[in-house]
């Protein structure tokens, strides 16, 4: 934990709720390979310490004279999604190619001297691209434990850095409108209410504060949306995919104003595909054959980016 940060952002009492909050959370007993994990987190302890950007790769910690017990830390860690990474000398293939959506995403807003909020982080490896970038500071909520023991791993080779990860859903931290910018990248559409979401993001901001939104959307011009009945490319948990008219529409209704639409790009499985360090399905076992639709009928995944302000 990054105190001075939540302290900061939060203020003194929210920050004791959180450390509470993240305490409950992070508990024994509350996920069955935590201990597991803690094991490959301590195989780390004598790294060296610093990071960098090189090239998208986020590299933290030296390399070790004998990368063998690191590496199976790593493994252990199982699965890395977000990245590229290289942590104690150990190049890790994720199963998203992070760098090549940050780059689509960085161009758009300038975060020197920036307090950030991080949605749905996973491991961090977003937020120390934002750092590079030159914010103030970075806050990270994701409530998935084995992403918040990564960013762990990370943290302990990088060295201190303004960052503070709460393994918490975002819907779970205090209302405090501190930030100068919020990021939510590829959570809009796992949100059943996405009003709510927008809303929420929106007093989070301080005044003239910046959104960030990246998320699925249907292709075509016109203003509708479409609830996946079961699946959408083999993901349960995906609601209300809108037309850019309509997330602009519901953007404009949570008080946004500036409303930009920065990029839309389909994905590709250049861009998300198993590897040995994300060995599950990925992108191409969700698609057809002839990759023009999900394996449901439905149109393959485009994501957009769209800034908007807080007026």
């Amino acid at each position: 934990m990054n105190g001075n940060v939540r302290i900061e952002r939060f203020g003194a009492a929210h920050a004791a709720e959180l450390d509470a909050a993240v305490a409950d959370a992070t508990r024994p007993g509350r996920h069955g390979r935590l201990a597991e994990w803690q094991a490959a987190l301590d195989a780390l302890s004598n790294a060296a310490h610093g990071w960098r950007i090189d090239d998208g790769v986020l590299v933290a910690g030296g390399p070790l004279a004998d990368p063998g017990p690191a590496a199976e830390a790593l493994r252990g860690l199982v699965p890395w999604r977000k990245g590229p990474l290289r942590l104690a000398g150990v190049d890790i293939d994720t199963e998203w190619r992070s760098d090549w959506k940050w780059g689509r995403v960085a161009p758009q807003v300038e975060l020197a001297g920036r307090h950030v909020l991080d949605i749905g982080g996973g491991n961090g490896y977003f937020a120390w691209r934002m750092l590079a970038a030159g914010a103030a500071s970075v806050t990270v909520c994701d409530p998935t434990l084995v992403f918040w023991m990564q960013h762990r791993a990370i943290a302990r080779l990088a060295g201190p850095a303004p960052l503070d990860f709460l393994p918490l859903r975002f819907e779970g931290l205090p209302i405090v409108g501190a930030f100068d910018a919020v990021f939510s990248m590829g959570v809009l559409y796992h949100r059943r209410d996405p009003l709510e979401h927008l809303d929420r993001i929106h007093s989070q901001l301080v005044p003239g504060g910046t959104l960030v939104l990246e998320t699925l959307i249907l292709p075509g011009s016109g203003d509708g949306e479409f609830d996946p009945p079961d699946r959408y490319a083999n993901m349960r948990n995906v609601h209300r995919l809108p037309t850019i008219r309509r997330l602009e529409h519901w953007l404009e209704r949570s008080g946004y104003s500036s409303i930009e639409v920065r990029d839309r790009t389909w994905t590709t499985v250049d861009e998300q595909r198993p590897t040995a360090w994300m060995p599950f399905h990925s992108l191409a076992h969700a698609l057809a054959e002839d990759g023009r639709t999900t394996v449901e009928g439905h149109s393959p995944p485009l994501r957009a980016v769209v800034t908007a302000s807080r007026a």
